[in-house]
């Protein structure tokens, strides 16, 4: 649990929002420059095999969301131990963080960001393209977050989580558009 059971209270919560978000930004962008470095593994395979790959990836991931392809993700079911937010107010949130923002000390439930990353793979990006990949995983969850600390509607999370499928399968389809446009041009 990120934030206390008083949660909403005014004090100490946004600055355990901000080193949260610190962390997870550090740790996506140290995901993207990981990808990054793995990618040059692919670039001996021709630019058509790689383009056939991610359109692969895409169609997978899209199958998968809408339910048509039942495909486990990988996870770590580990869960990052209670005293690492209780025993360090500020490093503890910012190692939760950044443990999130690399992705691999959790479960994501969405197809994309295992589509973004193996289309990053695949297509050997600029630096800059997948330390910018891994920045916005990481600001996706910041927000998150954000958004649950900042509501004031203790209902919101229920109705969030109501639309949660629709707001993936179109972030899903999107990506797997934003991908094909790619892979072809």
């Amino acid at each position: 649990m990120l934030f206390s059971p008083g949660w909403r209270a005014a004090s100490g919560q946004g600055s355990i929002l901000a080193f949260f978000t610190a962390g997870l930004l550090l740790g996506g962008a140290l995901s993207g420059l990981a990808v990054w470095l793995l990618s040059g593994l692919s670039e001996p395979i021709p630019q058509g095999g790689r383009a056939a790959a991610v359109a692969a990836v895409a169609a997978t991931g899209v199958l998968r969301e809408f339910g048509v392809l039942r495909l486990s993700l990988p996870q770590n079911a580990r869960q990052i131990p209670l005293e690492v937010l209780q025993r360090r107010p500020r490093l503890g949130p910012m190692q939760f963080g950044f443990e999130l923002g690399t992705g691999v000390r959790t479960y994501v439930t969405s197809s994309a960001p295992y589509m973004a990353a193996l289309a990053l793979l695949l297509s050997h990006p600029a630096l800059a393209a997948a330390t910018a990949a891994g920045l916005g995983f990481g600001l996706g969850r910041a927000l998150t977050a954000a958004t649950v600390l900042w509501s004031r509607d203790p209902e919101w999370n229920a109705r969030a989580a109501a639309r949660m499928p629709l707001l993936t399968r179109l972030a899903v389809t999107a990506l797997a558009a934003a991908l094909l446009t790619a892979a072809v041009g």
